[in-house]
């Protein structure tokens, strides 16, 4: 299994050393940790663990990439080890988040904080890092904003179990419009896909995130009138599996959510929300209380 780590602090080997150790339970003997310096022959290559260490500029020190034998055991996942080596090393330590966004990532703390970052890498010969965000506050960064990351949101992976099959009903009966962006085959899958994110995350709780934002929440909710204006655009077998997917989430939409009676979304206008457009009545609906 390899590890992909980035620590703020610099570490030297020796740390590094008795870091990984203690995290993967294993003697320093069997643990090998190298830097650019070190003369590759004079290396254990038989070790358990090895490492390779690269220091880099910027709001990070040091990039460690971490190979463990399969015969260690247990082998924690990334987000454990990071947490374990943040605590052992005292260091604050980066690791690449699951999003496919390249800034996306966590940070753990030797106090057990694992937060959302946002990491940005240079186009330079000499790799810099910048740490441009964080979401919740860390003593020894004080520079860094602390706010939260909307488009990891965008990104997180949501299953759509009833989304899944009309798409797969769509592929078998039209295979080239239904994967031909723009055409109504192509925006009903890809609606449906955004509206069934929207609930699933809704009954989560909002879950992992613990937030929405007021943007994204829209354009879901435009997703929803997209598939209203399509019935007529669809034939008829098609429009029928789209209504069988629809029925259980509007009305899970509608068992989450309260009439916003006072006019709460009115009052607040959604980003990117088109009111010369018509609107279903999801758009009369809110979720209590407001996730942004």
């Amino acid at each position: 299994m390899t590890y992909n780590l980035l620590t703020v602090e610099p570490l030297t080997l020796d740390a590094v050393t008795a870091a990984l150790a203690q995290c993967l339970h294993v003697g320093v003997q069997e643990v090998d940790v190298a830097d650019e310096n070190t003369d590759q022959d004079l290396r254990n290559w038989d070790a358990l663990v090895l490492c390779e260490t690269v220091t880099v500029l910027g709001d990070v020190s040091t990039s460690l990439e971490i190979y463990v034998h399969e015969s260690v055991q247990p082998r924690p996942g990334e987000r454990e080890m990071a947490s374990a080596f943040a605590r052992a090393a005292g260091a604050l330590v980066l690791f690449p988040a699951e999003e496919a966004l390249p800034s996306a990532y966590w940070l753990a703390t030797e106090s057990g904080l694992v937060t959302r970052s946002r990491v940005y890498e240079s186009d330079d010969e000499e790799l810099r890092y910048t740490i441009d965000r964080v979401e919740a506050p860390v003593d020894r960064l004080p520079h860094v904003t602390v706010a939260r990351i909307p488009e990891v949101v965008r990104e997180l992976k949501i299953a759509t179990p009833l989304g899944d099959v009309f798409a797969a009903h769509l592929h078998r009966m039209h295979p080239e419009e239904t994967g031909t962006p723009g055409t109504p085959f192509w925006t009903a899958r890809s609606s449906l896909a955004a509206w069934e994110k929207l609930v699933r995350q809704m009954e989560a709780a909002w879950a992992p995130s613990g937030w929405y934002p007021s943007d994204l929440y829209a354009e879901r909710l435009a997703a929803r009138d997209k598939l209203e204006h399509l019935r007529n655009q669809l034939p008829e077998n098609v429009t029928v599996l789209l209504q069988n997917a629809l029925e259980p989430l509007d009305a899970l939409f509608a068992a989450l959510t309260v009439d916003d009676t006072d006019g709460l979304l009115g009052k607040e206008p959604l980003p990117g929300a088109d009111t010369a457009a018509p609107h279903g009545w999801w758009w009369t609906r809110r979720p209590d209380p407001l996730p942004w």
